[in-house]
């Protein structure tokens, strides 16, 4: 069904394929028409030139190649019977065959209307050429050697020719016409981009195989593979940000069915710029959500039913037309039908995509509504791609007859984005509330070091005010001992000399010892004397022993002598006395001066103690100040703590509840994409036999 340029011809199948495709529905029509107008090719060769206007202007590199041996075909055995009713493909696949035979048939000035010349004289000839004229070959000629023209005043005609479907051996010329990728300054960059390396080359090898398996093209180790591996490298390197999709490798493979490497490069450089499929393939796949919500909207607005019996059964519309968006139905229908679905979507753009897709659900609405999920599932898989082998036409048709407003389309389009960025702003809040979440948790486990440091600290405090109340306990005895202290003293100070007369009492404290001086030396000269009257007195004594004897006068005299020394000692003894007495005053009044000075140093040391006393009195009120602040501090940090331990748990379990429903929808989800992606792969390798079969 596909073929590819004259310069690359080994990049796609052989034209045999396609012939082999009809061969037994075509033998007999085939036969007929070789018998027909065998005798009338050589006659007719000479006088028909070929067109050379129809095709110069169309570049050589785009030019597709025709020549088929006739050998290609196993002919039957020759049968008169008239041909049957073609189909289209039939029909460019005898024209293809008449143009092999006969050289060119084509008109000169490439008109139907303006040929004089009939390619085949007899009327069985005239009656297969009438079919031909019919087939959109040379009308499509002329829509390529004219399309600036027929873009711009003959859009309508050139939409319905589309839809029709293009023959496919204009689709290469026709394709990069429509989406304008024929002269891109891109495609000198390609051979440059090969030789660079991609970040993404791994993960392109690796899907390398399972993009169209079963077709001959992209067998293993085959060119195919190769091309296709070099237009994904290359526009990974082009667009970073997209880089590389699985999805879009089955678009480049149809696009290289088609044409050479370059141009599919171009084509689909296009198609991601101008067709919203770079949006569909980036990581983030916005646009395939909003494919999906614009879609489920028409699903509900056009088919009601349907849409509650899938929404009673959880069948999300990703699980099954998510595929439809980004490969283009390619992966979904047999490849004939998609590729036709393709030409329109290259004129039309993703709303073919939302005909087709809501002309499929209304087609097997009846038999989907009576299955549930898992035969849901197999009837997308394997039923509607059998319904399709038949051909396209019924669900173009269809497709067309689909409500598709474009303005209530852009409005879905208004909604689906602020709702997105609203989900947005909610993961931006979320992924703010979990750093903050972060953050609280790595400032509570400070706090709670910073707190045992604290709490440290607070018990060495404690410990260091008790032994400073311990101290300022001692401190309060010594100074009220102190204080009784300075009150005796100071009651006794109270009878003691002025501080003025010091200077006077230590003159007299001079004078005193003085005055002791002197008396100790009249204390040694009395007694010296009274050592002498006794001396003296003895002497007497022995004298007067026998004095009795004498006369009453003499006796009379020795008793006064004797009065009188006994006076003379007794004064003496009373100047011994007094002399004493001073004695014993004056060092009374030298200890009464030693204690003033005592008290006048005890004075000093208990105004010493009792400013020492006033510091430590200052410094408990210091220390009681800070810690009444560090207990307030504290206080407030386990109140401060308290609260954030509280909004971080009630955040973390909103966190954990919102997580818990995300993790049972990614799980949901998982178990469906496990389910069903056997299936797909399963559907998917019978759909590309098929195709290329």
């Amino acid at each position: 069904m596909f073929s590819s340029y004259s310069s690359h011809a080994s990049l796609s199948p052989s034209p045999q394929v396609a012939t082999e495709k009809v061969a037994g529905k075509l033998s007999s029509t085939l036969s007929w028409v070789k018998n027909s107008v065998s005798h009338t090719v050589s006659q007719m060769a000479s006088q028909v030139a070929t067109p050379s206007s129809q095709v110069a202007t169309v570049p050589s590199s785009l030019q597709t190649t025709t020549a088929t041996s006739s050998s290609s075909l196993s002919s039957p055995s020759p049968t008169s019977a008239s041909p049957a009713k073609l189909s289209p493909d039939e029909l460019e696949l005898l024209a293809k065959l008449l143009e092999t035979d006969s050289k060119s048939l084509r008109s000169v000035n490439g008109s139907r209307r303006n040929s004089v010349s009939s390619l085949v004289s007899s009327s069985s000839a005239s009656s297969i050429l009438s079919h031909l004229e019919e087939d959109s070959w040379i009308l499509w000629g002329r829509i390529v050697n004219e399309w600036e023209e027929v873009r711009k005043k003959k859009e309508k005609q050139l939409k319905d020719l589309v839809r029709k479907g293009i023959p496919h051996h204009f689709r290469a010329i026709v394709w990069q016409l429509l989406c304008n990728a024929q002269n891109m300054p891109i495609k000198d960059q390609y051979s440059e981009l090969l030789k660079m390396t991609s970040p993404c080359e791994k993960l392109i090898r690796r899907d390398i195989a399972r993009t169209y398996p079963e077709h001959e093209f992209f067998k293993e180790d085959s060119l195919g593979q190769e091309v296709l591996f070099n237009v994904m490298k290359a526009y990974s390197l082009v667009d970073r940000e997209v880089g590389y999709c699985q999805g879009s490798a089955f678009i480049v493979g149809l696009l290289l069915m088609q044409m050479p490497e370059e141009e599919a490069f171009c084509v689909f450089v296009k198609l991601m710029q101008d067709y919203r499929l770079r949006e569909l393939f980036k990581p983030s796949m916005a646009e395939l959500g909003l494919c999906m919500y614009q879609f489920e909207f028409m699903i509900q607005e056009l088919l009601p039913d349907l849409h509650i019996h899938f929404q009673a059964q959880s069948f999300h519309t990703s699980m099954y037309a998510s595929s439809w968006f980004l490969t283009i139905f390619l992966t979904s229908f047999p490849l004939p039908v998609a590729t036709r679905i393709f030409d329109i979507f290259m004129l039309e753009g993703l709303e073919i995509v939302f005909r087709v897709g809501l002309a499929i659900l209304q087609l097997n609405q009846a038999e989907l509504i009576q299955l549930d999920m898992e035969g849901m599932l197999q009837h997308f898989q394997r039923v509607i791609p059998h319904q399709l082998e038949s051909g396209p036409d019924k669900v173009i048709l269809a497709a067309y007859n689909v409500k598709y407003n474009a303005k209530k389309m852009k409005k879905l389009e208004k909604e689906y984005t602020t709702i997105k960025t609203k989900e947005m702003e909610e993961q931006v809040e979320i992924k703010r509330l979990r750093t903050e979440n972060r953050l609280l948790k790595q400032r509570i486990d400070t706090l709670e070091k910073v707190s045992e440091t604290k709490e440290e600290s607070i018990l060495q405090l404690e410990r260091e005010l008790v032994q400073a109340r311990l101290k300022e306990a001692e401190s309060q005895c010594a100074l009220k001992e102190m204080q009784d202290k300075i009150l005796d003293i100071e009651k006794r100070n109270t009878s003691l000399p002025d501080d003025t007369n010091v200077v006077r009492l230590q003159e007299e404290l001079i004078a005193v010892k003085l005055r002791e001086a002197e008396a100790v030396t009249g204390q040694k000269e009395l007694r010296q004397q009274v050592r002498d009257l006794e001396e003296h007195w003895q002497r007497h004594l022995a004298r007067t022993a026998g004095r009795w004897k004498d006369s009453p006068r003499k006796n009379a005299m020795s008793e006064l002598q004797d009065e009188l020394m006994s006076v003379r000692l007794r004064e003496a003894e009373a100047q011994a006395e007094l002399r004493e007495s001073r004695q014993r005053i004056m060092e009374l009044e030298t200890q009464n001066q030693i204690h003033g000075n005592q008290l006048r140093r005890a004075e000093q040391e208990g105004r010493g103690f009792q400013e020492r006393v006033t510091v430590l009195t200052a410094q408990n009120k210091s220390l009681y100040v800070q810690l009444q602040e560090i207990k307030r501090k504290q206080a407030e940090i386990e109140c401060k703590n308290k609260e954030e331990v509280m909004a971080v748990r009630l955040r973390e379990a909103d966190n954990i509840a919102a997580m818990a429903e995300l993790q049972q929808q990614i799980s949901e989800l998982e178990i469906q994409v496990q389910y069903f992606t056997p299936f797909v792969h399963h559907e998917l390798s019978l759909a590309k036999g098929e195709g290329n079969g």
